[in-house]
């Protein structure tokens, strides 16, 4: 089956691992968990403003930064851009050293660095040559809402760990921030003992 864009072009899903037969979205626990991944952070991303933009007008005047229309790298380290940057993203990646961060965490800052130090493509160089329907065809990816309710529905009674959905990296960091009840209520019961 075909693959598509949503939202964003760049990262590219497969028709059936998303879409029921009637081209609704599938329910997110029938969707692989890589896809899905990649779509509950698309609508975190979509209408955010260009990396490339944003790092010429700062956050002072984002109200300059042309709106993303590309997505680039993996969740949590990806890069966007508009149509306009993306030749310096391509010239970054493949001239100036920036496959080698391909799937690192330091992907997104690498480009960034490089790009904020004046690094730029050369004039007339060439992006990617997309094959693309209008962007205003491309199927938009469930709001935050319709995913928080369809991670809630058919699921009565019964409750949701949000966790289950975030990648190792981000338990772990969670695992480590996450303060220990006992522990506190200990230091508080401890702590009215002396105010008596």
């Amino acid at each position: 089956m075909a693959k598509v864009s949503i939202g964003l072009r760049g990262w590219r899903f497969e028709e059936s691992e998303i879409f029921t037969a009637d081209g609704e979205f599938k329910a997110l626990e029938e969707i692989p968990k890589d896809p899905r991944e990649r779509l509950v952070r698309l609508t975190y991303l979509v209408e955010s403003p260009c990396d490339a933009c944003y790092l010429e007008h700062g956050e002072e005047h984002v109200e300059r930064a042309r709106p993303a229309t590309i997505v680039y790298g993996e969740p949590h380290e990806e890069v966007l851009l508009c149509d306009q940057h993306e030749a310096d993203f391509l010239y970054w990646y493949r001239e100036e050293g920036g496959a080698e961060f391909k799937g690192q965490p330091e992907f997104r800052d690498e480009f960034h660095e490089w790009f904020a130090d004046g690094g730029r493509a050369p004039e007339g160089y060439g992006g990617m040559e997309h094959v693309d329907t209008d962007p205003a065809e491309l199927p938009s990816p469930p709001s935050q809402q319709e995913i928080h309710r369809r991670l809630n529905e058919n699921f009565e009674g019964r409750e949701i760990d949000i966790l289950d959905y975030a990648d190792d990296e981000e338990m772990e960091a969670y695992e480590h921030e996450a303060p220990d009840p006992d522990r506190d209520g200990h230091d508080h019961e401890h702590s009215h003992d002396h105010d008596d």
